[in-house]
């Protein structure tokens, strides 16, 4: 990669501000690195839409990102994207380097110590067939149960924005993660949802005994820096880090939330 292509920025992609959490850990891994955070908003959520049309919209999507953006890697902080569509924008934009967000299945197969994991993720990511490839490749001598929520990422946008969430609802939508089978439990659930990781401490306290919770956020961000040259010189008059909203609309809660990621709203 040349002097050139390292200024380039690291394009963070997701359908709201869940892939908050990935670009978090990749400022303390790339402090040196410009980030542009785009938030796909106007089609959130994207367990709404049909397969097909979510993943000719965001490949469209993408043409125009990449175009405008001229990023030096895409990073997709959404396990539905990823799931549905990661291998899609590698065919067809080939000279384009990405990283997707794929469920934790591997390491908490191996972490396990009673065999019960539980994967907690939206209805899209439960569907897809990629993840139980996942599961078949990494996690055959586990019991996986694979746990669809219809809410969770919608009340980490709300605590995200506003500072507060109904912990009753958070408690019913894990509720079907904690199973206890022959003497032992549930003893580890995969965080398949960059959302969820703002809501894991309402999560501890709501659950019904401890569990090890698999935030793969780090994960992902070493492995965008290892697909990355090291940065030249930077200039003191560099760009800020800007979060571009699809919508094209940005209320107050929102702002004030960037902000505090140290991005500026376009």
């Amino acid at each position: 990669m040349s002097d050139r292509s390292s200024q380039r920025p690291i394009l963070m992609f997701d359908s709201g501000v869940g892939g908050l959490t990935v670009l978090r850990e990749a400022r303390v891994l790339m402090p040196d690195r410009r980030f542009v955070y785009v938030a796909d908003d106007a089609a959130f959520p994207y367990g709404a839409w049909e397969e097909p049309a979510l993943k000719e919209h965001i490949l469209t999507l993408f043409g125009k990102l990449l175009d405008r953006l001229q990023p030096a890697i895409s990073v997709i902080a959404c396990n539905t994207a990823s799931t549905l569509v990661i291998d899609a924008l590698r065919d067809k934009f080939p000279g384009h380097p990405f990283v997707g967000t794929v469920p934790a299945i591997k390491p908490a197969a191996e972490r396990t110590r009673s065999g019960l994991v539980s994967v907690l993720a939206t209805p899209g990511t439960v569907k897809r067939q990629y993840t139980r490839d996942l599961i078949s490749k990494w996690a055959q001598k586990c019991h996986v149960r694979l746990v669809g929520s219809d809410r969770l990422a919608g009340l980490a946008e709300i605590y995200m924005r506003q500072g507060f969430v109904d912990e009753e609802a958070v408690r019913a939508e894990i509720a079907p993660c904690f199973l206890e089978r022959e003497g032992n439990r549930t003893d580890i659930v995969v965080l398949a949802c960059t959302h969820y990781p703002f809501l894991v401490n309402r999560m501890r306290k709501t659950a019904p005994w401890p569990v090890d919770w698999i935030d793969p956020a780090e994960a992902i961000a070493r492995r965008a820096m290892s697909l990355l040259e090291p940065v030249g010189e930077t200039s003191s008059e560099s760009e800020p880090d800007l979060a571009v909203f699809t919508s094209g609309k940005v209320d107050f809660a929102t702002r004030r939330l960037i902000q505090g990621f140290g991005l500026s709203a376009r």
